[in-house]
This record gives C-alpha cells, structure tokens and sequence, in this order.
C-alpha cells in the first residue's frame, strides 16, 4: 500500500520591522497580530502552533507595548505552540559582518532561553542570496538545516535539465559549505506563502489545493509536502482548523496536519533515509547565479550607501575596537561591560534586517535608521573611551619623568589581529587648569594661551626622536566626568601630532611621549616625487592631468594605469535594482581636465589632492516617473536621461605614507544629480578568469563571467572588506569602507568597479513608493586603499592589509607612572599566513576570554598561539561559545593547534 502525501500546514507571519511603512506602524499591527494568536491560543485547542519568524525582537517589540502579556506569552512557548528563535533579527547575509551575524545567534539563543527553547531552524526566508559558510555557521549553533526562498533554481522532479553549477534538482538539498560542512537545505520553491489563505468553502478549497498540490509536488522529493501559511505581516489566518479539515474531507489520500518546522524535518528527513533518495548537493554562496540576473536584488548593495558606511563604523568599533579593548583591561581588573555591549549590539543590529540594512525602504525608516547607528556607536565610543583610558593608566611611562614634570605621554593601541605600522593622529592637552582653582575665566584663558610649545620633540619609549607634524590648536576646552564628583571642567592648551607608529603589536599597544628636549630633531624628508608624484620603497604613483592616475608595485614590476577615473550612467531602476537606460553610452571623466595641487608634504605621508567640475545629465527624463507610476516592471522601462544637466564637485585625495603598502583615497562627491549612479574605476590588466571577494568568514572565490543564463548586462556583485582581481606574480586588491558593490567588468582589461554613489527616486518591488532621499542629494565622501601584490593575496599579506585597513587607531593620552606592563605589550602572540584574526572578547557565563580566527585559504593551516596572559585551560568551542573538552590544561606556551581548510574556530582561555 503506497505512503500517504502528507501535507504539512505551518501557520507563520514573515515580519519585516520597517519597510514600506516606518517602525511604528508596523509595530502597530504586530501588536495587534500577536494579541489575535494570544486569543486564538486560548480558545482553539485545534489551532496546534505558531512559527514567530526566527527572530527573538519580535517578543520585545510586542512586549513593549503589552507587558502585561509576558506570562501568558511564555506559557505558550514553553508548550511549544509558539515557537521562537534562533535569531534576534532576520539579517542580510551579505551586508552585515561575520561577527554581527555570530552576535545575532547568540543574542538570539540568550533571549529565547528566557522564555523556553530556542527553535533549531536555520531560518533565512527572504535573505537576498546566502553567504557560503552558512552550512559552518549553522552546525556550530547546533542546526542541521536551512529554510530559504533565494539563491538556488530547482528543476523540478520530472525535468530532464541536467542538475549544474547552483540548481538543484528538488526543493530540499544538501548545501555544503566551503569547509566541507553539510546541511538539509529546504527551498521555499514556491515561496512561503503557498499555502496562504487556504480556504474553507468547498469550491474554492478545491480549486486551491487543486493547484497548490501540483505546485509543491513539482519540486518536492519526498511526499511530506510544505505549505507555509502566512506572508508579509499577514494576519492570522482565524479559521485555519476548518479549513484544514476541509481540505481532509475533498483529499482523503491526503494527510493534511497543521505542523511545525521541527514535525515537518523529522518527516522529510526520514523518509529521504527510507527512499536512500539522492538530493543535490549545492556548495558555497547561494546568490541566484542560474538566473536572468534581474531578481537577484544585488542592487541593494549600493542603494543609501551612507548606510552601508555607517554600518561598516559602527560593526567595526563593536568587534575590533571596543570588545578587544575591553577584554585587555578586564585582564588588567575592569569589570567587563556585557551589559552595554548587548545594548549597543541590539540597537545596532535593529538596523540588519534586510529591507533596513539594504536601503529598500520608504524614507522614513531610514532616517530612524541613523538615529539608531549614532546610539550604537555612542555607547561602543564611551566603551572605547572608559577602556583606552583604563588600559592606558596601566602602561608604565615612569621614564618619561627623565624629561621632566611637564612631558606629555601617550598610549597608541593596536586592536587588528596583526603586528601594525602607520599614520597616527592624536589631540593633546599639553596643560590644562581647572576652573575649581578660582581664577576668573579670562585669566584662566590668558595662562593657557601663553603655555609655550617650543622646544619640544616626539619621542618613542626608547627615548628615540619620532618625526611628527605639530598643528598649534590654540585653547581648548574640556571637563572630566568623574565617578564620585560633579563635573570638571577645565580650559586647556592643543595641540595635535600625526606620526608614524611603528611595529605596534598585534593587540597590543606602545607608549610615547611629547617633552621637552634639546636633542636634534630628525631630518625632514619628503615622498613627492615632482609635482605630481609619491614614492616610497615599495610604490610609486603619478597623476595625469585627467586626474587618474599610475601605479608601480615595485616588487612584481607591474604599472597599474587609468586608476581613479568616475564613472556616470543613468540608473532608472529602483533602490532594489540598477537599470541604464537602453543604448546610453557611460560617461566618464578620462577626458575631463582636473585641478591638481599638493595637500600634504610630511616625511611619513604625503597626498595629492584632484578636483574636477564634471557636466552631467541632472536627471531621469519625464518617461521615468510616467514609468514608475504605472508600475513598468524595471528591465522593460524606456526612460531615458534628461537634456537638462548639473555638476558634479568631485574631490579626490591620494595618500602615500612612507611605509605604506597601499595607495589610499579618499573621494567626496558633491551631488546634485538624480537617476544615476557613480562609480571609481581601477583597471588591473591582469589575465584571470576568476576574483576573490571578502564575504562573511569567507575569501569568496567568483567567475568574472556570468553563466548562461545570466541576462542582465551588469554583473555587479557584494563584497565587504575588499575585491581582488590575481594573475600569476601579480594582483591588486581594493579595499574599503562601507563601499559594499563592485562589478569585475568585462572590459578585456578585468577593471575592478567600485560603486560610491547611486541616486534612485522609488522603493519598487510590489508598488509605487517614492524615495526623494534615496537620490543621496549632497556632499558624500567615500574612502579606498589600492593594494598591489606578488601574486596570492593571503601569502603577499595584502589581505591582512585590507583587514586593517578597516580598523582605526586607538590612543589614549596618559599621565607620568609607573605600571603592570611596560609598552610592546600584548596578551598573545599568534602565527598562521592563512588566518584572520576576527574576534575577542569575553563571554558573560563563565568570564573566559573568548578568540576567534577564521582559515582564509582551502588548505588545512596551523596556528602558533602563545598567550600572555595568567590562564589554566584552553578549550576549543563554537560560535555559541558553550565550554567544551579541553585542548590543554593548565597553563598555554607556545602552542600549534591545526586549523581545518576555511574553518572558523573558536578557542576559549579559562583564566
């Protein structure tokens, strides 16, 4: 007798925060949505559960509003009828970083311990395309499976189209990650609302699961068949039990259960174990790449970039400044602030949901947006201010007392996983006085004018003269916040110094000092080269008069040309989705005339400055709101760009610092145009057929030539901390901050494309909603580094560099004392050309301090640890941090642990 279909019947809401309406409307109705299943709960005992979209803010947002619902809520979900987790938002994958997404589980798991378990579903229903080392990801947290509506195109059960490249066969599969890790995968091959609204009046049941039946057995290899019941903010579905018994009455060779996600594996999994049926078994990234290219959403990359930038500051000051900072000083006796990290996390993370992050949202939710990013990063600023300045008072700087009462010494902190030198800038107080002392407010002025600032030098903690710049600030004014007194405010004396630090470790930190001395300062030298060049040992650069630029990597031989030229085309897409208008050739500023001056002559850095006034079309012309009003789907649209035109302020600055081995820019625009979008262009004339792109935990290895499949002429792609194009003994990478698009063009000269500005008039998707804002009127300033290498990018240490380059300085002026550790100190050292550091912090349980790495390369890798810091085990764990087996008790010297190929690894010191 054959098996019964099953039709398994799980009652959803896909909750999008924000999105074609602010928050707080759409929190108004979630309010309303979850007091309907409360009460639908209470009163239907055939209304069996409800899946609350993965994501644990939801229970906040609701309880906000009705606390007074918080047992009855929990109640519930500790009888598994409404099931929650295992993320605190539903994130994009491709625009928040690793670190975020691993805070985004945790935090995620903590809540949902509060009120039960967390669901073990790994939950993705309308992430825009999945970063390979979601497999990884998911095992570490102890999920097997992934949910997911986009990025892989099924054939279908009776298709003879050859299983390829990203499709696969079915709607389940198994998605293997580049490390080797394996998960169930379950596309939603028919979205997750086939089973929405099903009818209870007989007629139209049947014509509905008539078709939906024939839909879901498409693609299904098994017969437990998966319909999701909900959509987008969909309400309650009140008379699901009827219906459902409706559909059992028309179909009794049908089981139709209302299940849940966990019921619904168990089935799958064992009758694929029954059958021993075959899946596909897709790997790395899911990003629709056997599609038509125009429903891929990639778009959303580029869309508000001020947000992708502020993202990019934001995540960065979390995980590789505050928490790294905060865990030395806890090595040192500061309480660690788990508190104030969670709070300025959620608050951060509130922003990663894919219609916010993504910029493809009304007007209004981006504004809150910005507020929420300054929240976030004011508490992870106080954070760095309390720890640098904790850290900094315990640096021995007693032998800058040989220079007198009034030196002036420093801490300069290192928080990137590598050994660092570079340009460092700090504002001192060279005197201060209190206004508790009593003077009257202009005789305090008056003393502090007249603090004298000649006859001083930089020195290092050797006593060594460092070249600096000086620029005289004048009076300052400023106050301490003390922690058992009112405010102290006090005027004081500036100054501010840019030097070079050298050989600061990694994770660790060096102490220098402003005194008085009457040793010779050191000989000024210069890296401008004529009028229009920088050199140092390892680079050379020449500007053009077109304002592009040359740039010899001294190591390979190899002359980058045509770097730094904008590139302007018109954009009648959405904030989705890029369209140029049909036929419009690009323009670009290679034949436009610049103006080029030196703007900064130091011996450890110098910079060129480039402007140009660029003509270009002001806007869409009147096809385009015609368009976009009557809905015309973007791919088909005929507008065209107007005959009216604007300038376009561009300034370019390109830096040189004496050790530097990358060329940094930095590029604002002035715009004043619409229906466009702005790209810098930087041609490697390398023979490759494949690039490298940072993805989460992941160099994401990509074909600069799209399938067959691919219609769409543009090819534009996401990337985070850089892109590289490689050849043989050369390559060169383009790292950046917050410029999360580029484009590898098919120009026969593998140009890397950066976009740094795209100006759009609608949100689009499923109806008309202008977004004025979204045209990014105004001033905007991009920044980038172009590093050129001796071939692979991990072995030359360019990606290292991009990493860095990610990361500010920390410095932290202190007094005269003597301390626990001396300047060079760092709590570990650590080896292994193939790793990323990526994580310290410590974990709020169990107060251990917590370091995580990641295997850049597809080959096993070693890691030489050696910590510095008084601890009585190691133990290797997950993302989820939960204590495991140890690797060696008691104390760790110079340890080698062997790190599997693109493994993230996590390891744990008791202290």
């Amino acid at each position: 007798m054959a098996k019964k279909k099953t039709a398994h019947i799980i009652s959803h809401t896909h909750w999008d925060r924000e999105w074609y309406l602010p928050y707080e409307k759409h929190h108004v109705r979630l309010v309303q949505l979850v007091d309907a299943l409360l009460a639908k709960l209470d009163g239907d005992s055939a209304f069996k559960s409800f899946y609350l979209d993965g994501q644990t803010i939801i229970l906040e947002d609701y309880l906000q509003v009705r606390p007074e619902n918080k047992k009855k809520l929990e109640a519930y979900i500790r009888e598994g009828r409404i099931l929650i987790g295992p993320w605190y938002i539903l994130q994009d994958a491709f625009l928040t970083s690793g670190e975020a997404n691993v805070r985004n589980m945790q935090i995620g798991h903590q809540d949902a311990l509060k009120y039960g378990e967390p669901s073990k579903i790994g939950y993705f229903p309308d992430t825009f395309g999945l970063v390979g080392q979601t497999p990884q990801l998911m095992l570490q947290s102890g999920i097997s499976n992934a949910f997911f509506g986009r990025g892989v195109k099924p054939t279908g059960f009776n298709n003879t189209v050859s299983d390829a490249g990203y499709e696969s066969s079915f709607s389940e599969l198994i998605w293997e990650g580049p490390d080797g890790s394996k998960i169930l995968g379950i596309l939603f091959a028919n979205w997750y609302s086939n089973g929405n609204e099903v009818p209870e009046q007989e007629a139209a049941a049947r014509e509905f699961w008539d078709r939906k039946l024939a839909d879901a057995e498409k693609y299904a290899s098994t017969g437990e068949l998966l319909f999701m019941n909900g959509c987008d903010h969909q309400p309650l579905q009140l008379d699901l039990p009827e219906a459902i018994e409706r559909a059992q009455t028309l179909y009794p060779e049908v089981e139709f259960v209302h299940s849940n996600f966990p019921d619904y594996l168990r089935a799958v999994e064992g009758e694929l174990s029954a059958a021993q049926r075959e899946l596909s078994t897709v790997t790395g990234e899911l990003r629709s790449q056997r599609t038509d290219g125009w429903g891929t959403l990639v778009n959303t990359a580029s869309a508000r970039v001020y947000l992708k930038q502020m993202n990019q500051k934001g995540q960065t000051l979390l995980e590789k400044v505050a928490e790294p900072l905060a865990s030395i000083a806890s090595l040192a006796g500061q309480d660690y602030p788990h508190h104030l990290f969670t709070y300025a996390w959620k608050t951060l993370m509130q922003n990663h949901p894919h219609d916010s992050i993504c910029g493809c949202s009304v007007d209004e939710v981006h504004r809150e947006m910005v507020t929420r990013f300054d929240k976030s990063r004011h508490v992870a600023e106080s954070i760095i201010d309390d720890s640098a300045q904790f850290i900094a008072d315990q640096v021995d700087t007693s032998g800058f007392a040989a220079y007198g009462g009034d030196a002036v010494p420093f801490v300069v902190m290192n928080t990137t996983g590598w050994n660092r030198t570079g340009t460092v800038t700090i504002e001192l107080d060279v005197a201060r006085l209190y206004l508790r002392e009593g003077y009257p407010l202009d005789e305090t002025a008056r003393r502090m004018q007249e603090v004298a600032l000649s006859g001083r030098l930089l020195v290092n903690d050797l006593g060594q003269p460092v070249e600096c710049t000086i620029e005289d600030l004048g009076l300052g004014f400023g106050y301490d916040l003390p922690d058992d007194k009112f405010r102290q405010p006090y005027m004081c004396r500036k100054v501010k110094l840019a030097f070079e630090a050298r050989n600061v470790p990694a994770l660790g930190l060096r102490a220098y000092a402003w005194v008085q001395s009457s040793a010779a300062a050191p000989v000024q030298t210069s890296l401008l080269v004529g009028e229009r060049g920088l050199e140092n040992t390892a680079l050379k650069v020449e500007v053009a008069e077109n304002g592009s630029f040359t740039l010899l990597h001294k190591a390979s031989g190899v002359l980058y040309r045509d770097l730094g030229i904008y590139e302007d085309t018109g954009d009648i897409g959405n904030e989705y989705m890029y369209k140029q208008p049909e036929g419009e050739q690009a323009l670009t500023t290679k034949g436009q005339s610049a103006s080029i001056r030196v703007l900064e002559d130091s011996p450890f850095r110098a910079a060129i400055e480039i402007q140009h006034d660029w003509v270009v079309p002001a806007s869409g012309d009147v096809t385009l709101e015609a368009e976009q009003r009557a809905l015309v789907y973007y791919p088909e649209r005929k507008a065209q760009r107007s005959l009216n035109t604007v300038t376009l302020q561009l300034r370019t600055v390109v830096t040189l610092e004496r050790e530097g081995r990358g060329v940094h820019i930095e590029s604002t625009i002035n715009n004043q145009a619409k229906d466009h979008r702005v790209r810098m262009l930087f041609p490697t004339d390398l023979s490759a057929g494949v690039h490298y792109a940072d993805s989460m935990f992941e160099i994401a290895k990509r074909d600069n030539v799209p399938a067959p499949e691919w219609e769409n002429p543009s090819n534009t792609q996401h990337q985070q901390a850089f892109v590289d194009v490689s050849s043989g003994d050369a390559g060169l990478t383009v790292a950046n901050l917050g410029l999360n698009e580029y484009e590898v063009l098919r120009d026969g000269r593998n140009t890397i494309a950066v976009t740094l500005l795209r100006s759009v008039g609608e949100l689009g998707d499923w109806g008309w909603f202008p977004t004025p804002e979204a045209q990014c009127l105004g001033e905007s300033t991009a920044y980038l580094e172009l590093i050129p290498h001796t071939g692979e990018g991990i072995g030359s240490g360019a990606y290292a560099e991009a990493y860095q380059y990610q990361i500010p300085w920390t410095v932290c002026q202190t007094g005269q004392h003597q301390g626990t550790w001396t300047s060079g100190y760092a709590p570990l050292n650590w080896e292994g050309e193939e790793l990323a550091f990526s994580s310290m912090k410590m974990n709020e349980v169990t107060g251990d301090l917590l370091l995580r790495w990641y295997n850049m390369s597809s080959r096993p890798a070693q890691l030489q640890l050696t910590p510095n810091v008084s601890q009585v085990q190691l133990y290797k764990t997950t993302i989820l941090e939960q204590p495991a087996s140890p690797v060696m008790e008691g104390p760790a010297r110079e340890l080698t642990l062997e790190i599997g190929p693109s493994e993230i690894v996590t390891y744990g010191l008791r202290l």
